[in-house]
């Protein structure tokens, strides 16, 4: 067996756990079963959970079985953690279309399909629904002392900020009772898969310590737990945010060209930090990187390195080689031989017009009409002055003159021609 606690340490990512000496023996004495959860708030993960993903994906590299658990039952609620106010509450078929999406995105980082290897991918709705609201209480609520629950961080830093539940602030009964169904699952894994460890960001810790004692009170046995430190930035706001929102996971939501460009303008300050976090690669390569970093800062090669493990991890090869393609074209690289969903993806922030098919033919489209029709000009007579002045491309290249005529030759897909002005003003053309 591989030893996990000396990997996870030399990459800064044991931020609490029970006894550590006593789990780092008990993980060697051969495959163990251990869960993560993830909250299915969104149809998509998003940057902040692949911290999660990895640990997983670790674990069952250094021989044990890790568990996936999409909680169905618990986002009907939402955890208090880490929240300052409660969160909306969605609807069954939203929390499915949610489950569904996140599935796929874990099988990514894990192997679900290997019986070998031993993952599992589980729903807590699939156990939760059976129960009805007398037999929890009976049965597993009579297991929580209320003085125990309220030092919790996730319930204390919620009380006394107003009366609870959403405008109100505080923190509701339907939230308070998030810890007991987090858990039971904790206590359902052990009693039925030889589930003893769950991990999960350190916001849970108390979360996690709850269902260590559950099991300590319904089975008399032990179980333990560990956490990671959240993904911030060195100034202490959090990694994967940006103007426009959230970093996620889905190549819908976040183009493999933006997830790409995202990671190569992390700063020199946070880069190290995430090579350790988020990567697979080496401590001896890491190093060699930090060194770099500080010989030759320029060449940004931590950052590069950095976005490439990512993107690939996340997208796959062709995921990848469309961001690497995608950066090569914004700065001037000719634009040929794509498919549209490709340049869609490329080119997911850039207006774009649409045009019947019939435009390109007979003597073609005249490239001023182009630009008026793609809102690179606001005139005729502005589109003949930047011909003029040399300043308009068409798929990359410098456009020829004035009386320059598009046709379907210039199609750099099957139905999009793509248009330059200057060095970043990019649009559009869709022939339908």
């Amino acid at each position: 067996m591989t030893d996990i606690i000396e990997e996870l340490k030399w990459r800064g990512l044991i931020y609490q756990s029970t006894d550590r000496q006593q789990l780092r023996g008990w993980l060697a004495e051969g495959p163990r079963v251990l869960y993560a959860g993830f909250d299915p708030t969104s149809d998509s993960l998003h940057a902040g959970t692949l911290l999660g993903l990895v640990a997983l994906r670790r674990f069952q590299r250094a021989g044990h079985r890790p568990i996936a658990l999409v909680g169905g039952a618990t986002g009907m609620i939402g955890d208090p953690s880490g929240k300052s106010e409660e969160r909306n509450l969605l609807s069954e078929d939203q929390l499915r279309a949610n489950v569904a999406g996140i599935e796929a995105q874990i099988r990514r980082f894990v192997d679900f399909d290997d019986a070998a290897a031993g993952g599992s991918l589980v729903n807590n709705y699939d156990w939760m629904s059976r129960f009805g609201y007398i037999e929890f209480l009976r049965d597993v609520g009579k297991n929580f002392p209320v003085n125990v629950m309220m030092t919790k961080d996730s319930v204390k830093s919620r009380l006394g900020s107003g009366d609870g539940g959403g405008a109100g602030g505080g923190i509701s009964y339907t939230e308070f009772s998030y810890m007991l169904l987090q858990a039971y699952d904790f206590a359902h894994l052990f009693e039925q898969r030889g589930c003893h460890l769950q991990v999960g960001g350190s916001d849970q810790w108390g979360n996690i310590t709850a269902g260590i004692d559950l099991i300590r009170r319904r089975n008399g046995a032990e179980a333990y737990g560990m956490t990671w430190p959240l993904l911030t930035k060195s100034d202490g706001s959090k990694m994967g945010k940006t103007e426009s929102g959230a970093v996620w996971l889905s190549a819908e939501r976040t183009s493999p060209y933006a997830f790409y460009q995202y990671w190569i303008n992390v700063e020199d300050a946070d880069v190290g930090r995430c090579l350790r976090y988020l990567t697979e690669l080496g401590r001896e390569e890491i190093e060699s990187l930090d060194a770099a970093r500080v010989s030759a800062p320029e060449r940004r090669e931590s950052q590069r390195r950095l976005a490439e493990s990512l993107t690939q991890l996340v997208h796959g090869d062709e995921g990848l080689a469309i961001a690497q393609r995608a950066t090569e074209i914004f700065f001037g690289a000719e634009i040929a031989d794509l498919s549209d969903a490709q340049l869609g993806s490329i080119f997911a922030d850039v207006p774009s017009g649409e045009l019947d098919r019939e435009r390109l033919g007979g003597e073609g489209l005249p490239v001023v009409d182009a630009l008026v029709e793609a809102t690179l000009a606001g005139s005729k007579g502005e589109a003949r002055r930047l011909l003029k002045q040399g300043g308009v491309y068409i798929n990359n290249r410098r456009a020829e003159s004035q009386e320059q005529m598009l046709t379907a030759a210039d199609l750099a897909s099957e139905s999009t021609i793509v248009l330059r002005s200057g060095k970043k003003r990019y649009a559009l053309l869709r022939f339908s």
